[in-house]
């Protein structure tokens, strides 16, 4: 244990907040990634859990994605610990809606990390990441109807809901279809 921990704290953070630690996602990241996308409740809105080569195909795009615009839904750690607890981050969104190509804050954590506020302040500090360091003028955020958590903390950050859509990735999975998004300017 004290090991793995010491190995996890000595990683380089891109950024930090109060407790947590963003950096780039690495192949080692697999197994406890796959633990979370596998997660019946954390994939709740989302079509299905995903297996382990899904994860490890989304992997590869995280890592392509920070690669081309410097930036991606960043693997996320609690400092103090080491521990990942899912991601926390921006993706430039290019599926077809009145509001993209933009980019995009989203979130993904573990359940043990839920009720924490991680998502929030994580999120924060992205926005703020994005629009001081990025200089991103605006960026949205969307989620199924029914993910009430999420389009809450959308507010608590400071976006603006805008409306409602069809999501043109969820065609076929009518209790994921319809979409809110949400918009924050710098």
């Amino acid at each position: 244990m004290g090991a793995k921990k010491k190995g996890n704290l000595s990683r380089q953070y891109i950024f930090k907040s109060e407790r947590l630690g963003f950096r780039v996602w690495t192949k080692g990241d697999l197994l406890e990634f796959s633990k979370i996308n596998a997660d019946q409740a954390v994939m709740e809105h989302f079509p299905k859990p995903l297996t382990m080569e899904e994860t490890d195909e989304f992997l590869d795009r995280l890592i392509a994605h920070y690669g081309k615009h410097g930036y991606q839904y960043f693997a996320t750690e609690i400092v103090e610990t080491g521990e990942l607890i899912g991601f926390i981050g921006l993706a430039f969104q290019r599926y077809k809606t009145e509001f993209s190509p933009a980019t995009d804050i989203g979130w993904r954590l573990k359940q043990s990390a839920w009720g924490r506020g991680y998502a929030t302040e994580g999120a924060k500090r992205c926005l703020e990441y994005a629009f001081e360091d990025l200089n991103i003028k605006k960026v949205f955020s969307a989620c199924t109807i029914n993910n009430l958590k999420s389009e809450h903390i959308m507010r608590k950050i400071g976006l603006k809901k805008m409306g409602e859509f069809n999501h043109p990735n969820l065609k076929g999975y009518p209790a994921l279809e319809r979409c809110v998004w949400y918009e924050i300017t710098s």
